[in-house]
């Protein structure tokens, strides 16, 4: 059975990186169906509508998830700025092209880990925190073309 939950994703600092967060870990528990967005502008904030399902989760003992590659520190060297500039521009572009705030396709902490972490192909995209099936089925692509032509 579809259900129907309803995020806001407010702007100013100091509430989106909880909103993004809360967003991020619901994303993470469930099937997601379909997204629909919409800026609310005179109370500036993102209403994220999602469909989705619950991920049926077995009654057996839950496998330790594997760790996932997150960079550490935000000091990038110089082939590692050029990367995240790269996809940074990219983000911005496919962001207006879907009519989707910036953070919905990556946040800033998952391109510095990319461009760290420089993955060569899609499974390797996998590993970096903040990368699903469905993110990397809708990016990775893109992503790996941009580490490879940089």
């Amino acid at each position: 059975m579809m259900k129907v939950k309803v995020f806001k994703i407010r702007i100013p600092e100091e509430f989106l990186y909880k909103d993004q967060k809360m967003l991020d870990d619901f994303l993470e528990g469930n099937e997601i169906i379909k997204v629909e967005t919409a800026f609310v502008n005179d109370e500036c904030y993102w209403s994220v509508i999602l469909y989705f399902e619950e991920k049926k989760l077995k009654n057996t003992v839950k496998e330790p998830k594997t760790i996932k590659y997150s960079a550490e520190s935000d000091t990038l060297n110089y082939d590692e700025e050029q990367i995240l500039n790269a996809l940074k521009l990219w983000r911005s572009e496919k962001a207006r092209e879907q009519n989707l705030p910036t953070y919905f396709i990556a946040s800033n902490q998952e391109l510095v880990s990319v461009a760290k972490y420089k993955p060569a192909k899609k499974e390797e995209l996998l590993e970096i925190k903040g990368f699903g099936k469905h993110k990397i089925e809708n990016y990775g692509e893109e992503i790996l073309e941009i580490l490879e032509n940089v």
